[in-house]
């Protein structure tokens, strides 16, 4: 079994770290959202570390976060947006200027391939 003291030495956790090339770092993050097919989970003030380790990046988030239901459609959010529907603004204007068409037709072409920006412009070229 392993002998007594509760756990390792922070300083030496943190050089063992170094030496197999792990650098951690705190992120002062204002809002973290993490986005389900059902749901979102929105962490306020919640505790963010990086990890990089051999080219990969892990992030950990620590803290109590917020669940929000997701809409399935862009009816089911009418209500909540300026827009009346879930298509972003800026994806309007990208899609205008990239076609050529109005608004409408570009909310309308948005809408119809789920927000995709590229099948939206596509389906209008």
């Amino acid at each position: 079994m392993f002998g007594g003291g509760g756990g390792m030495d922070p300083r030496k956790m943190q050089k063992m770290m170094e030496q197999m090339g792990i650098d951690m770092k705190d992120i002062d993050a204002e809002e973290v959202i993490i986005r389900t097919s059902d749901e979102e989970f929105v962490f306020t003030d919640a505790d963010v570390q990086l990890m990089e380790a051999q080219g990969q990046k892990t992030y950990q988030v620590v803290g109590e976060p917020e669940s929000r239901e997701r809409g399935e459609s862009a009816s089911d959010t009418a209500d909540d947006s300026d827009e009346g529907g879930v298509v972003d603004a800026d994806d309007v204007e990208i899609v205008t200027m990239r076609t050529g068409v109005d608004e409408d037709t570009a909310r309308e072409a948005l809408e119809a391939n789920d927000g995709d920006l590229a099948d939206a412009v596509d389906e209008l070229e």
